[in-house]
């Protein structure tokens, strides 16, 4: 088979939760095991880090594998979904899988695994774990697929976890509440690894520490003694952060909710250091991985590993920016975000799948603006019409488009110079607009 008739394949023939939804989600962790002894336990060959939560998994796990690799390491990346093409799941040093270690692996073990009926993400993760071994890496930085109790990245043993927080999503799955969601996200605590806690309430607080304490794990919340001082946003693009020990950072992310992130990723960093995994810069012996590495990693994240997607500056002129950003969580900044953003005015091309809160979204949208509505190519879209007709009801308007690249068109031919065009409701309305600007 070619890569494309291999992708075809893994996309057609996989379960898939990303295209059919819950049809496509296979719950328990049997066929990941027996992948996973088929291959030797492959992830037990590197060290490992694993991120779960509801929001900002993606920034954090890239500016992880940003950091451990401007320090020195060998480092594989493991996230989730991709935008354009499927190798940016799987990277060793910000580099994609190759086609032909794809179209290999598939033809190889396809008749092993066809018979398991495993879904895409089952084989997806025994791919990259098996990966990452044949390219002899020194640590993975996984991110959790959907949840994290039952999902088949947890079959790993890190040297620490990472829950960035928690908000209503995945209901179906998770739970219809902050604490059952949360304890879903906490079967990624395993005994004796510590884990960080980038944000919680009280509910999902008290259900963290309960694990933790069930399993012997030392728990840190991020919050309690945060390192991000202050974060503005730098006119040409990025972040300046004021941080308790490295000082000034600029950071090439620009998205607000960055400074949450970040501040979760210093508390990772303090665990990396007493693993001795990163130097202590106060120890007085090569403090040069602080005091350069780190920043110089921070401000580059996207050049490094290849993330897209987050409050990505496409256009000057018109200003045009796309957003991963997908349920309430997510919008409670964006739309923050884009309310802040000078413009003579705004242009929403906005479009969602069905599984997600989508009055809660709604409600949330900016209503100074010209919207676009769409759809993606998939069973869990909403359509672009029904859309338009639940926005009425939050005094959004505007017409509905077919296609991303139709909307995206509309919006150009009608913005001025100083216009701003947002592109987002969901990662897959964000990868339908960049394949097309390709």
């Amino acid at each position: 088979m070619t890569y494309q008739e291999t992708c075809d394949y893994l996309f057609n023939q996989m379960p898939m939760f990303e295209r059919q939804g819950a049809s496509g989600y296979k719950e328990g962790l049997g066929n990941t095991l027996a992948l996973d002894e088929h291959f030797g336990h492959p992830h037990q060959a590197y060290l490992t880090i694993h991120v779960g939560g509801t929001n900002g998994k993606g920034s954090c796990s890239h500016s992880i594998a940003a950091i451990l690799q401007e320090c020195g390491y060998k480092v594989g990346l493991y996230t989730s979904p991709h935008l354009i093409d499927f190798r940016e799941r799987i990277r060793v040093n910000g580099v994609t899988i190759s086609e032909e270690y794809v179209v290999n692996f598939v033809e190889k073990e396809r008749s092993f695994f066809e018979p398991l009926h495993p879904s895409f993400f089952e084989l997806t993760t025994a791919m990259a774990f098996q990966y990452f071994k044949d390219k002899a890496i020194d640590i993975a930085v996984v991110e959790v697929g959907l949840g994290g109790r039952l999902d088949c990245t947890n079959i790993i043993t890190p040297i620490v976890s990472l829950i960035t927080n928690i908000s209503l999503d995945h209901t179906q799955f998770l739970g219809d509440t902050l604490p059952e969601i949360a304890k879903e996200k906490a079967g990624i605590i395993k005994p004796g690894v510590p884990v960080v806690i980038g944000e919680a309430n009280k509910e999902t607080r008290l259900i963290f520490e309960e694990k933790a304490q069930e399993v012997g794990a030392p728990v840190i919340f991020a919050e309690d003694d945060p390192m991000v001082s202050t974060a503005h946003l730098r006119p040409e693009g990025g972040m300046i952060y004021e941080t308790k020990i490295y000082g000034t950072i600029t950071g090439d992310l620009s998205g607000i909710y960055q400074q949450k992130n970040l501040n979760t990723i210093m508390a990772v960093l303090q665990v990396l250091q007493q693993k001795g995994i990163i130097c202590d810069c106060h120890s007085g012996e090569d403090s040069s991985l602080y005091a350069k590495e780190i920043p110089a990693a921070l401000s580059h994240v996207a050049a490094i590993t290849g993330l897209m997607g987050r409050w990505q500056v496409i256009k000057k002129s018109p200003y045009v920016v796309c957003d991963t950003g997908h349920n309430v969580g997510g919008w409670e900044y964006l739309t923050r975000q884009i309310q802040q953003t000078h413009c003579q005015h705004l242009h929403m091309i906005f479009g969602m799948v069905n599984d997600k809160d989508i009055d809660g979204v709604l409600a949330l949208l900016p209503k100074n603006a010209t919207y676009y509505f769409t759809r993606i190519d998939s069973h869990r879209t909403v359509d672009e019409k029904m859309l338009l007709s639940l926005a009425s009801k939050y005094g959004l308007s505007g017409a509905a488009y077919p296609t991303v690249h139709e909307a995206y068109q509309v919006a150009l031919g009608k913005a001025t110079r100083n216009d701003f065009i947002f592109v987002g409701g969901s990662s897959y309305i964000v990868g339908d607009f960049l394949k097309s600007c390709n």
